[in-house]
């Protein structure tokens, strides 16, 4: 696994294989090294270290990790060394990535390990997925931070007091509070204004989209009703409600509801469902698209979402999506457009009765959701990050000038 012990990786391409370090040894350029960027001749070459709680080979990983993922491939390619600090399992990935510790460990590792070998960084990226790792605190190097969605009703979720409440205060308060200077980062709209309702500014927020993979070509539709739910088994993605539901739908639609994925919640739900249900486990790449093709729908139950992007894998293959009318959800699907969103449970098996039967609307929604999807491009995504960790250093050399003029009272 790329874990190795040492500093920053020697630094390499994608073409060269993965960009790990090479047998632990040390960085050879000097403190705040800035080279010669060839692939973006106007962009020096930077240090970045992404801190996240995961890594894309973590079982639980999702949207976060996706995205953080396609951001370090595409700054490694753009000629930045790049560093992901995370917990959990790792694995291989063409940039460095370094493990802190399990999965609560980290946020006290991480520190350490970035005080051991990355205080040279030149630019930190914390990714806030809930408990953030208040990178500030410990570090004075020019930082921006990452917020996928806001965890504020998915702590009493998951968490009983006072659990539940000392992790919101910290993620509603505290987090926007140490990053009083800094810029944040998301993925939607609806995080943006979540983010302002937690008092951070909104001039210094700042929003990219996220992209899809351009995938193979298209396998063929199911000839019989058949839809999909795909993602992480958890508790927040309310399943089991999509369970009910199916219970009350399949009467009218028939065919089979598939559920993709894995995680905590697989027992329980597999106990709750009935007829015409299919548990898949987690897929290969290749079965994942043979299902998003072959869907009549995707239906999307979550409370919240980043932004979902398997909404949008499964729009780029023209399979539109049901989904809650909830942050994240609302910004991925256009309503009456590219898919339905809805507010209540009624709502929901109405319109995904109605869709199963009227097919010449079915597909009026997919080639939609497949125009808007081919619109989305990670390396807009990736330039997007360029240019806010552009003004995120400026404006750290600002405040540093700026405090270097003011008189000290110490």
């Amino acid at each position: 696994m790329n874990d190795e012990p040492g500093a920053w990786p020697a630094r390499a391409s994608l073409s060269g294989g993965p960009g790990g370090a090479v047998d632990g040894a040390p960085e050879t350029a000097p403190r705040g090294w800035s080279g010669l960027n060839t692939a973006h001749p106007d962009e020096a070459c930077r240090k970045i270290v992404f801190i996240a709680w995961r890594d894309l080979a973590n079982r639980q990983a999702g949207g976060s990790e996706v995205l953080v993922d396609q951001l370090a491939t595409g700054l490694l390619a753009r000629g930045h060394q790049v560093t992901l600090l995370c917990g959990g399992p790792v694995a291989e990935r063409p940039y460095h990535v370094r493990r802190s510790g399990g999965t609560y460990s980290q946020f006290f590792r991480a520190p350490l390990a970035y005080l051991r070998n990355f205080r040279d960084a030149d630019l930190i990226v914390e990714v806030c997925n809930g408990m953030p790792f208040l990178v500030p605190l410990w570090s004075r190097r020019p930082a921006i931070c990452l917020v996928n969605h806001v965890h504020t009703e998915l702590w009493p979720i998951r968490f009983r007091p006072p659990v539940s409440t000392v992790g919101r205060r910290i993620e509603s308060a505290v987090m926007p509070w140490v990053h009083r200077e800094n810029l944040f980062l998301t993925v939607s709209s609806s995080t943006a204004e979540s983010l302002q309702r937690m008092g951070v500014a909104a001039d210094r927020i700042r929003q990219i989209c996220n992209g899809v993979v351009r995938p193979d070509p298209p396998t063929p539709r199911s000839p019989d009703p058949l839809f999909l739910a795909f993602g992480r088994l958890a508790d927040y993605k309310r399943l089991d409600l999509l369970l009910r539901l199916w219970d009350r739908v399949r009467h009218v639609t028939g065919g089979k509801l598939v559920i993709a994925g894995d995680g905590p919640e697989r027992a329980r739900l597999e106990a709750l469902a009935g007829p015409g249900v299919v548990f898949t486990g987690r897929v290969s790449e290749q079965d994942k698209h043979r299902l998003l093709c072959s869907a009549w729908l995707l239906v999307h139950p979550a409370l919240i979402e980043g932004w979902g992007i398997v909404v949008a894998e499964a729009a780029i293959r023209g399979t539109p999506a049901v989904a809650f009318d909830v942050p994240g959800l609302r910004d991925s699907v256009v309503h009456g457009e590219t898919g339905m969103l809805v507010r209540t449970e009624g709502q929901f098996a109405s319109a995904w009765a109605s869709l199963a039967i009227d097919g010449r609307r079915r597909e009026a929604l997919g080639q939609a959701a497949r125009s808007r999807a081919l619109q989305l491009h990670w390396s807009a995504a990736v330039q997007g990050f360029a240019e806010v960790a552009d003004e995120a250093m400026k404006r750290a050399a600002h405040q540093a000038e700026k405090a270097q003029r003011e008189p000290s009272w110490r």
